[in-house]
Order: C-alpha cells, then structure tokens, then sequence
C-alpha cells in the first residue's frame, strides 16, 4: 500500500492507495507543534478504523507547505513505517511535466502534485484551482509545460480579515452560496460579498490566464471549497476533490 499525505497551512489530508485504488482518505488539522509520536498515534486510530495495518504500507509521498511538520513526517515515516518519505519537490516533477518556472524551486509540492494528476488524467491544457488557504491558479499547457500561474488569499482568509478588521461584521460561516447577490442582513451581505466576489476574482484571473495562454484550456478545481464556488462561477467546469492525492500517487509510481 501507498501512503500519501497533502500537508497544507490549515489542514493536512491522509490517502492510503492499493495500486490505483483510493481505499480510505482523512482529513486533520495541521497541528504544527505535533511530535511524531502523536502523529503515530493519530494515525493509527484512523487506520484502525478502515482496518489498515502499518506493515502493510510499503512507501509513503508527502507534498508539504509546512516545513516543520515535514520533518514530523519524516521521523514518523522512519521510526515507525522503517522507510524514508518522499518530499515532493520540484525534481519530482520530471517525466511528468517541464516546468518553465523562472524558479522551478519556489513552486509548491501541492501545486506540482495537482498538475501532474491533472495533466495525466486529460492531456490537455489546463487551468487548475486549489481552493485552501491560499487560492492558487496553475496553468499547463497542451505539451504538458509548467507554464507559472497565479496566487491570491483563500476565502477564508479573506473572510476572517474582514472580521478581524470591521469591528461590527461578525464572523459568518462559509458553507452555501446565497440565494440572492444583494443581501437583506449583515449575513446575507457578506456572504454575498465574499462568495460572488471570490467567483468574480476567479473567473477573472481564469480569463486572463487562458487569454495568455493563447487556448481553451480545461479548468478543474479541487480544495475544500472548489465545490461550493464552482456552482456560482461561470468558467470551472470540473471539481476533482482528490487531484492532489492522485497526483502524489503518480509520483510514488515512478520513484
């Protein structure tokens, strides 16, 4: 069995893939003072619970934004799996996609993940969008080049901050789109503001991107909001929710 692990800013999501078959996914938060003992334990109770021994996993794949619970992974992965991970990083790239970058080091583990899973499954050009705590727009072309993309602060950052900086707005939950653009309450007005406008910002820069890139190019999202915005914006045509474990599962294929 493959182990993948997606650790981001916010929440770090788990895989256990038997050959190309997702058996079980989790999803924790990204507790970064976590020491691989209890990261041992946290996992162990979530395999038990899908019945999944340790011995029974043979390699494991990290994609990481957050370098101290990296080297958690990594001494877990060595105290009690006996191998060493595989840290994605720009070289695990090669044989999938070439990556134009300027500087192909800088770009993140999860943004090469996603893009070597979207490129292989469609084979074509591509805009992808991952919706966590940053929103991230990665562009591919038909030749499978890494052509650069784009950054901007998540929803949820974006909403916190307008919590956090308007003393009367309180913080809402993001979890439905609003029926209606203008809104009827304090609520209603921010959920509003920042749904429409995130889809607004999205299909911009998804525009923009494709208008450079000269083609029609396939616009999958993924992240823990990819569902709820693709419905209010009018370019993403696909939501694919395991598109980074995928792509972490075709890197441990060729390592």
């Amino acid at each position: 069995m493959l182990l993948v692990i997606d650790v981001g800013n916010t929440n770090t999501v788990i895989g256990i893939f038997k050959e190309k078959h997702l058996v079980d996914t989790w999803r924790i938060r990204s507790t970064k003072d976590i020491t691989c003992d209890e990261f041992n334990m946290l996992l162990g109770g979530l395999f038990a619970g899908s019945s999944i021994d340790f011995s029974r996993i043979k390699k494991t794949v990290v994609s990481s934004v957050v370098p101290s619970l990296t080297s958690v992974i990594d001494s877990f992965c060595r105290k009690y799996l006996s191998t060493a991970p595989h840290v994605v990083d720009a070289g695990s790239a090669a044989g999938f996609l070439n990556l134009l970058y300027d500087n192909p080091l800088e770009i993140g583990a999860d943004r090469i993940a996603n893009t070597v899973a979207a490129y292989d499954k469609y084979k074509t050009g591509l805009i992808i969008i991952d919706f966590g705590t940053a929103t991230t727009f990665d562009a591919v072309s038909e030749k499978g080049e890494y052509l650069g993309g784009a950054i901007s602060p998540g929803i949820m950052i974006s909403s916190e901050a307008l919590f956090s900086r308007a003393a009367r707005l309180p913080r809402i939950e993001i979890s439905t789109p609003p029926d209606k653009a203008i809104g009827t309450d304090t609520v209603g007005s921010m959920k509003s503001g920042i749904l429409f406008g995130y889809a607004g910002l999205v299909d911009g820069i998804v525009k923009r991107i494709a208008l450079e890139m000269k083609s029609e190019p396939e616009i999958i999202a993924t992240g823990g909001l990819a569902g709820i915005i693709s419905n209010i914006s009018e370019t993403i045509k696909k939501v694919d929710q395991d598109l980074t474990l995928e792509g972490l599962r075709i890197i441990g294929s060729g390592i």
